[in-house]
């Protein structure tokens, strides 16, 4: 178990993540654009936006799997199933608590479930588990985390 195996596990572990909810949104499975909205925290202009928020998603991978390092070193143990219960919590948080209430705490463009209908256009907040962007949101941003976790636990445990 290393460091550099997590960051390995990260990074190929947000590929897959990534990939697959951009994969599902481009075939109607879900509206949610996970580095869009990240991005547009930063800048307004869309195209810019896709781009920064890309970046800033493939960092937070990379924190994330560090976070699992840590949580597997201080258990002395690491494995891919257990990698993948660590991906079912992440996404759990991730579709509850970080990006239902955090962001659009800190997000300049993102609306609430408060939000009248204001003079400049705002994004539509995810709501619980992402539901305001489609019915399928929750399932498949469940399923993007269980391989990124699967993927981290499994560079751990293959390293050795």
């Amino acid at each position: 178990m290393s460091v550099w195996a997590a960051l390995a596990g990260g990074f190929v572990g947000t590929l897959v993540l990534t990939t697959g909810l951009r994969a599902a949104n481009a075939f109607n499975l879900t509206r949610i654009d996970l580095p869009f909205l990240l991005g547009t925290a930063f800048t307004s202009d869309r195209t810019r936006a896709k781009a920064l928020g890309y970046g800033a998603h493939f960092i937070n991978g990379l924190i994330f799997a560090l976070l699992y390092y840590a949580v597997f070193a201080a258990i002395g143990y690491s494995s891919w199933w257990l990698g993948c219960v660590f991906g079912l919590l992440h996404g759990l948080f991730a579709a509850t608590a970080l990006v239902n209430i955090l962001l659009p705490l800190v997000h300049p463009r993102m609306g609430t479930s408060q939000t009248s209908a204001p003079e400049v256009a705002l994004l539509e907040p995810p709501g619980f588990l992402m539901l305001n962007y489609g019915p399928s949101t929750p399932t498949v941003t469940l399923a993007a985390h269980l391989a990124y976790g699967t993927l981290v636990g499994g560079f751990l445990t293959w390293q050795g």
